[in-house]
């Protein structure tokens, strides 16, 4: 039998235990062994609850005990969560995980510790919630040279600008039905401004790379400018806004970024609705694959979690590769990037906006009092200059 404990008891964590005791025959099977949750820790007493005994209120009884192999943090924060997982792992437990702050910030220290240890970091769930794409990258992709990734990362930004684009309605309405309706926090800055995307492209990228990419030099941009009017021009030119999460090698080089994009029904990621997230692959001899999902969630993520310590279970005492090193990987800045640009100004200042940006596509939609145009590609360096010499309403960037 192999001994499991769960670090924080919050929504993760308790479907993580409902996971593994609701499909507690699958699970065994497949480990090869029977799992049990041995421990729970948390702050908090749970009266009541059906695993109330399980519950503890110090690490130490967790990271003291031999027979605990395996240990679920679903904690999130990087403290006290680096200090826990770092300890456990130098102590040959592997350690399953949710959190993708701490992986973002740390991933390639824990994984060298973990080796290091003869044991496992895994964080399947950090990134898409129930969508499988890390264990895609490390094992069913590598024959590949991985050369783009793309997503939509975040369920929160997914569903309002689907609510947008459907109802007509503008930002702040739809953030307000999204927070009564629990898909989107009290404090919905990690989502709306692309913070929480950011740390999931980074780690994307990382694996991409085989290298760390640090998320505080990704261009992050979130969805708190984009109005209705936008999906008048949206809808008028057959696209749609969604928040896009890009990590692109070009000429050997490496672009990320965060951002709003206006997106063609051409494009995979058009249908991906609502509170769904998807991650398009673009492989040199495959081509693209994409991956389709919930991307959040008590049971989703959860699964995820629990995929893991399957996974660490079938591997007792073996290290499970992860290409990821130590080695930081320098990110492009944005303003060298290429790319076309939706542009709105007022009709006043059309002439000297096409007298600036010479070659443009003009947008006809039901909107008095402007001029709307699609640029040339073109550098966000020069797409700045001309922006600020004209003065626009807003811009937004274009993806095929």
């Amino acid at each position: 039998m192999i001994q499991v404990a769960v670090l924080g008891y919050g929504t993760v964590g308790s479907g993580v235990v409902e996971v593994i005791e609701k499909n507690k025959a699958e699970i065994n099977k497949k480990s090869g062994e029977e799992l049990n949750v041995k421990y729970i820790l948390d702050l908090r007493d749970f009266p009541g609850d059906p695993y109330e005994d399980k519950v503890v209120h110090d690490v130490n009884m967790i990271l003291d005990d031999p027979e605990v192999k395996i240990i679920c943090e679903t904690m999130g924060g990087l403290k006290p969560a680096y200090d826990f997982t770092k300890k456990a792992l130098s102590l040959g437990k592997s350690v399953c995980t949710s959190n993708k702050e701490l992986v973002a910030a740390h991933g390639p220290e824990l994984i060298r510790v973990a080796h290091e240890n003869k044991c496992n970091y895994l964080f399947e769930a950090s990134v898409g919630g129930g969508i499988p794409i890390i264990r895609p990258l490390n094992y069913s992709l590598t024959a590949e040279k991985i050369d783009a990734i793309t997503g939509i990362l975040n369920g929160t930004t997914n569903y309002i600008l689907t609510k947008m684009d459907r109802e007509g309605a503008d930002f702040e309405a739809v953030l307000k039905e999204a927070q009564e309706k629990g898909y989107a926090e009290r404090n919905p800055e990690a989502d709306v401004e692309g913070y929480d995307a950011c740390r999931k492209i980074a780690i994307l990228s990382s694996l991409m790379c085989c290298k760390n990419v640090k998320y505080e030099e990704i261009y992050t941009e979130g969805i708190t400018k984009i109005t209705a009017t936008d999906f008048v021009y949206a809808r008028a030119m057959g696209r749609t806004i969604k928040l896009l999460a890009q990590s692109k090698e070009v000429d050997g080089k490496l672009f990320a970024m965060v951002a709003p994009f206006m997106i063609s029904h051409d494009n995979p990621l058009y249908m991906v609705n609502d509170v769904f997230n998807a991650v398009c692959v673009h492989g040199n001899m495959l081509g693209d694959s994409m991956y389709y999902g919930k991307g959040a969630g008590k049971l989703p993520t959860a699964s995820a979690v629990v995929s893991d310590v399957v996974d660490c279970a079938r591997h007792i005492g073996k290290v499970i590769m992860c290409f990821w090193d130590d080695e930081d990987v320098k990110v492009s800045d944005v303003s060298e990037a290429r790319r076309a640009f939706f542009v709105r100004v007022d009709v006043a200042k059309e002439k000297e906006a096409i007298d600036t940006f010479k070659s443009v596509r003009v947008i006809e939609a039901d909107v008095e009092g402007e001029f709307a145009f699609v640029t040339d590609v073109m550098s966000e360096k020069e797409f700045n200059e001309k922006a600020d010499a004209v003065g626009i309403i807003s811009r937004i960037r274009m993806e095929a």
